[in-house]
């Protein structure tokens, strides 16, 4: 299945009201067996912006398509400028408490498994294991052509080698590690090829109207069915990559409860939306389930 290139979504009158109230979470972790999704909202309070949150990054910037990826040498160059900027500030991103919190709801046996929209990593640097990352990572690098697979430092070292002194100052870094530039910063950024074959470089995430890997897809179902219960942190669920396992969840009579501020897409599949900030509510949750969460990683 593609994912959408769904960029917006129209909230509807019918959609639960955003409530304080945290016990519905506290007792299902309390239960156990509970399978977080996440969004990019959990990673706001690492310095990394959301999608359509207040303030969100689609308000000024479109995200790469695969479309126009594989089609335009010029949109490649411009992605890869860009990208290489903002992965100066977005690989220096930290775990915050939500992240924290997740990771110590798994070592005391509360969460069952991590899917993760994210392609920032933090989960895993917050102490998560076996994440599900639907979307990728930008830490990784695939070759187009032969399929090779790389580090990202990797590539960073050899776009500094052929871009020296490239340092424009961006309007902002999105959630997807793209930096706002202007194509007079872009100017003539020189890209590089795979080292192995020559082939076109892309990162290891899936673009906006690109399929996400149909076992990945398939692995998340299997955890869906396993879960007692769905808890979704800071997703607007308006694209069908993750809304389609709150939709399963529901339909196998399995609780969906929400954190995020704003309405999502998956409200009605939901018993709760608890309108609150992640790092706030998933702290205050573990205080009430007495599991320490620890200090920030390094």
């Amino acid at each position: 299945m593609r994912m959408r290139p769904t960029l917006s979504w129209t909230p509807t009158t019918d959609l639960l009201p955003g409530t304080t109230d945290l016990e519905p979470v506290v007792d299902a972790l309390s239960a156990g067996g509970v399978l977080v999704l996440s969004g990019a909202g959990i990673s706001t309070e690492s310095g990394i912006p959301d999608y359509r949150g207040e303030g969100g990054s689609l308000s000024r910037h479109t995200p790469m398509t695969y479309q126009d990826f594989t089609a335009s040498a010029d949109a490649r160059r411009r992605y890869w400028a860009r990208s290489h900027l903002g992965w100066r500030t977005f690989g220096r991103a930290r775990p915050n408490e939500g992240h924290l919190a997740v990771a110590a709801f798994a070592r005391d046996a509360r969460v069952s498994g991590v899917i993760t929209q994210n392609v920032d990593g933090l989960h895993q640097a917050a102490g998560s294991e076996g994440v599900v990352e639907l979307h990728g990572s930008l830490d990784r690098v695939v070759c187009l052509s032969c399929r090779a697979m790389s580090p990202r430092r990797e590539l960073a070292r050899r776009l500094e080698a052929e871009n020296p002194g490239f340092a424009p100052v961006a309007a902002g870094i999105n959630p997807d590690g793209d930096a706002d530039l202007t194509d007079a910063q872009v100017g003539d950024f020189r890209v590089v090829p795979c080292a192995a074959c020559g082939g076109v470089l892309k990162p290891d995430v899936v673009f906006f109207g690109e399929a996400v890997p149909p076992q990945r897809v398939e692995d998340c179902r299997q955890l869906v069915r396993e879960s007692a219960a769905l808890l979704v942190l800071g997703s607007s669920l308006t694209v069908m990559s993750g809304l389609r396992f709150v939709r399963q969840a529901s339909q196998e009579g399995k609780p969906v409860l929400i954190v995020n501020r704003d309405p999502t897409r998956g409200d009605p599949h939901a018993v709760t939306r608890v309108a609150l900030p992640l790092g706030t509510a998933l702290t205050t949750v573990a205080e009430r389930l007495g599991i320490p969460v620890g200090g920030a990683a390094d």
